[in-house]
């Protein structure tokens, strides 16, 4: 019986196996493409267009700085990734992950390991750098929750803990068409590419 197949082709040309992603299959313009079309929240929000993935790390990004701010620019690059599988997995919220089990995070791991590894990070991040990563991944979930996704304040806090108003200060989301999202993930990326050398 053939094997079944785990590969999947991008509009790069490259083929991303799953089980086994290697760096040399992973490109920037696919993950910016793909992020800018994996809605958060499965769609269930607000506004004229979904808020996808590629914002969300756009925000997320920002939060990481304000959190950590001088953090060198390669851990800001791992925040602007901390989602860049989901190019190829799709975005599950928390329920669905839950009940998937551990196969789901092994999946996100090994394919975290090849995008770091082929934009100059460690494969695995260190703990205090993926903590305050997983910080601002936070925050900016009390923001959408509470913005866009139907939470109170209440419920986000209890979910999403309180955070500190003054690390939100002068932030907003942007809903905005996946062609214009996918232009500042590549631009910032680009950007902290060329600040670490």
């Amino acid at each position: 019986m053939p094997k079944p197949r785990a590969w999947q082709k991008m509009l790069s040309g490259r083929r991303l196996d799953l089980l086994d992603p290697t760096p040399v299959d992973i490109e920037i313009e696919d993950i910016a493409h793909g992020l800018s079309f994996v809605a958060r929240w499965n769609g269930q929000t607000l506004g004229d267009f979904p808020y996808s993935v590629a914002e969300h790390s756009l925000l997320v990004e920002r939060l990481y700085s304000r959190l950590a701010p001088r953090a060198p620019s390669k851990w800001r690059l791992a925040a602007l990734l901390h989602d860049a599988p989901e190019y190829v997995i799709g975005d599950m919220i928390s329920p669905v992950k839950n009940a998937v089990g551990p196969g789901y995070d092994e999946l996100d791991k090994r394919l975290a390991a090849a995008v770091h590894l082929r934009f100059g990070l460690p494969a695995t991040l260190p703990a205090q750098v993926k903590r305050q990563i997983k910080r601002a991944d936070k925050v900016s979930a009390w923001m959408e929750a509470t913005e866009i996704a139907g939470f109170t304040v209440t419920e986000a806090d209890r979910f999403f803990g309180k955070p500190d108003s003054a690390l939100m200060e002068g932030l907003s989301l942007s809903l905005r068409p996946p062609v214009e999202t996918r232009a500042a993930y590549l631009a910032r990326h680009k950007a902290l590419i060329a600040e670490m050398g």
